[in-house]
């Protein structure tokens, strides 16, 4: 088989790495991949948000499945042209994928369904949002969330009045995030611990991965501004049997049989953003695709063929289809550069890959990298996704800093403490 997957970063090089793995698969293609997706199959240099081309590609080369990794083709409908041309591929229509693509269509969805999230406000322009602040309709903290998708960075979580005022006004006046300003979202703050939860789905049934926990801010302790994502981790015991009960029953399969109803179908990889409250899950958010750096933490503990999965989903049929687990913990750094999530430098070399990689339990995810001249040199903001698998968690941590001090480039950056919050739950 010929499978193509879409984008360029830690997600797409680990479904590609997975994907490898299968003995059903033939070729991978890449657009417009990486260097670490280089070394897996062909890179071809067409951006992910180039639809038409994409198409022509898919055709002409008679590829047999195409994986969407990136939120932006699916909210654009990459998918319904994908299958209106008749080729299988993977992922939720435009429809389905406005799950991500609106937060206000998301929290009037949840509400209208009963599916528990916080308790929220949308507003139209900044003054009207500045004025509700103003006069204390909202108990600080408070979560101010542009409307449509901005890379991860488009929510804040404001401790007071001034920083909910900046907040509105990065958001609409400045436009930082450009149409995804159009509205805005207002949001009580959830306390609790945060979960990472992902399902496949063919519209109906749902294979629920192993669990995972991200860490969004920049710096240790979580403190700072949020990013894509500065690493995760994935283990045996992070969310009870019970809990995970739960999550699948109150939140994840009311979703799916809600979006059936409502004449969008949902078919694809649906992650949970959820808050642990005393109250119970909370949804924070919802992705229509894998996460990243999640996905970086999850697949390598996947037993089962990849492909088995995508094509049972793409068929309408998952019914038939069980996936196995390894118990084992696994632990991705996020290796950034300098200045991220703000501005950065590109096209700096890295060394000492290979040498993270001699232990087999360890795979090196590439984010923002790209080849010259035979070389591996950074060009994005989360250049590397250092990834280690583990009987334990402790000796899972051990093994991924040991791998991630080989790594170097100039002015690389990374936390020191992924996976720490883990350590407690033993």
């Amino acid at each position: 088989m010929k499978v193509l997957i879409i984008g360029s970063g830690g997600r797409e090089h680990t479904i590609a790495w997975k994907l490898s793995q299968s003995p059903k698969i033939d070729q991978i293609l890449c657009a417009p991949g990486n260097a670490g997706t280089a070394a897996l199959g062909e890179n071809l240099e067409i951006s992910g948000g180039d639809i038409d081309s994409l198409l022509a590609l898919a055709r002409a080369r008679q590829i047999d499945l195409t994986v969407v990794g990136p939120e932006a083709p699916l909210v654009e409908g990459i998918v319904d042209r994908f299958r209106e041309a008749g080729l299988a591929i993977v992922g939720p229509t435009a429809g389905a994928a406005r799950l991500e693509g609106s937060k206000v269509f998301t929290k009037h969805f949840l509400s209208k369904h009963g599916i528990p999230t916080a308790a929220f406000e949308v507003f139209k322009d900044a003054g009207t949002a500045e004025a509700s602040l103003k006069a204390g309709s909202f108990q600080f903290p408070v979560v101010v969330k542009a409307d449509g998708l901005a890379a991860g960075k488009g929510v804040f979580i404001c401790q007071d009045l001034g920083e909910a005022l900046d907040a509105v006004d990065i958001v609409m006046r400045q436009r930082k995030f450009g149409a995804s300003g159009d509205l805005l979202v207002i949001e009580e703050f959830l306390q609790g611990d945060e979960a990472s939860f992902m399902v496949f789905t063919d519209g109906k049934t749902v294979l629920p991965m192993v669990p995972s926990q991200d860490h969004k801010a920049i710096f240790e302790n979580d403190e700072g501004p949020n990013t894509g994502g500065m690493g995760a981790y994935s283990m045996e015991g992070l969310l009870s049997g019970e809990l995970q009960s739960r999550i699948l029953g109150e939140i994840i399969k009311p979703t799916v049989a809600a979006m059936a109803e409502e004449g969008t179908p949902f078919q694809g990889i649906l992650y949970a953003g959820l808050m642990l409250t005393a109250e119970g899950p909370k949804v924070l958010e919802y992705n229509v695709r894998f996460g990243d750096p999640e996905t970086q933490a999850v697949l390598p503990r996947m037993k089962s063929d990849l492909l088995d999965v995508f094509l049972a989903m793409t068929s309408g049929d998952l019914s038939q289809e069980l996936i196995e687990w390894y118990s084992d913990a696994a632990v991705c750094v996020v290796v950034a550069s300098k200045g991220y999530p703000g501005a950065y430098n590109k096209g700096l070399e890295i060394s000492g890959i290979s040498m993270a990689e001699e232990d087999p339990a360890t795979v090196v995810f590439h984010a923002g990298t790209d080849l010259h001249n035979d070389s591996v040199v950074t060009s994005g903001g989360r250049v590397l996704g250092v990834t280690s698998r583990s009987p334990s968690l402790e000796s899972a941590i051990m093994k991924v800093y040991e791998a991630v001090n080989k790594v170097h480039f100039d002015g690389m950056y990374y936390r020191k403490d992924i996976a720490a919050k883990g350590l407690n739950r033993n």
